[in-house]
């Protein structure tokens, strides 16, 4: 037997009793796919037991929940999906991970969450009635780049040049380099387009920026990225580059500076739908979570270190400061 096939065995064996447990006294089962490791999840678990909550689930009581993470091996996905699907659970939490979950099943509902606009990515048809096994909630954060070329202009004043790093098989690739690219041309910068598909392919592509003089990152939407956030902040701090994200989480862990939806809000929202299609509801009814409210989020100590004064504009418009 292979090791990945051991270690993927292992896993699902691990969850055996619990299963058996919830088969043997009716509990249903809902299945979370992540590309994260657990300890990176624990805080989006966290919001989808909350949302669970609001609609009278609580996990160990009357729900279970089956857990397979990637661990940052994306690659793993599919079989993981392929897994949840095989132990029939009731729904499954795709978190950042719709393909792989969409490409296992047609028959079990799916409650997605994602930084992309699902439609025009193909992820339902439609916002309000999305149709057949699938919905969710999605952050937007993909539209943003615009917002965050002003925010980096504004903290970085000397940038020259802005990078958008990109998954290169992203669904939204394309259209969140032709945003920003637009947003850089109308400052008055330089644009240029790297890629990452690969740990290796990070560290490589903020070398390759850096040749710029006083460039600035900005990094896409896509779930690769949510798991190597320690490998990103690092390289931007290697080499001295001011780096925008999209999820404020990226800040807390020493990034410079972020704007985008809340993602726990989304994952509260996931664990909500969830619960609702336990109840009797079709995925293909709920209609899919827009974002209400996006954050500003600054890294004081990291600008600091960059040598960037913060304006105080943004300091008091800043949904959370870090110190």
């Amino acid at each position: 037997m292979r090791r990945r096939e051991f270690i993927l065995l292992l896993g699902g064996a691990a969850a055996w009793p619990h299963r058996v447990r919830a088969q043997q006294t009716g509990v249903p089962v809902i299945g979370f796919l992540s590309s994260r490791t657990p300890k990176e999840a624990e805080y989006l678990v966290a919001a989808v037991h909350a949302g669970l909550k609001e609609v009278g689930y609580i996990e160990g009581e009357n729900v279970a929940i089956e857990y397979r993470y990637a661990e940052g091996h994306t690659e793993r996905l599919p079989a993981l999906a392929a897994d949840l699907v095989s132990r029939q659970v009731a729904v499954i939490i795709a978190g950042g991970t719709s393909g792989p979950a969409m490409a296992a099943t047609k028959a079990v509902p799916i409650v997605f969450t994602t930084g992309y606009d699902p439609v025009s990515n193909g992820l339902v048809k439609s916002l309000n009635r999305p149709g057949g096994n699938v919905t969710g909630a999605t952050f937007y954060s993909g539209a943003l780049g615009a917002k965050q070329v002003e925010l980096l202009t504004e903290i970085a004043r000397k940038t020259a040049t802005f990078g958008l790093l990109i998954y290169p098989n992203s669904a939204s690739a394309e259209s969140q380099v032709r945003d920003t690219q637009s947003a850089a041309r109308t400052v008055g910068r330089e644009f240029q387009v790297l890629t990452a598909g690969t740990e290796h392919d990070i560290d490589g592509a903020f070398v390759e920026l850096a040749k710029w003089p006083n460039s600035a990152m900005l990094i896409s939407v896509d779930p690769f990225f949510d798991s190597h956030p320690t490998q990103l902040i690092q390289a931007a701090a290697r080499l001295a580059l001011p780096t925008a994200y999209y999820l404020r989480d990226f800040v807390r862990a020493g990034g410079l500076i972020s704007y985008g939806a809340s993602i726990t809000d989304v994952y509260r929202k996931a664990g909500s739908y969830a619960g609702r299609i336990v109840k009797g509801e079709k995925p293909g009814d709920l209609p899919i979570e827009l974002p209400t409210k996006f954050e500003l989020a600054i890294n004081r100590t990291t600008a600091k270190t960059l040598g960037l004064t913060v304006p105080p504009m943004l300091l008091a418009t800043a949904d959370e400061l870090i110190e």
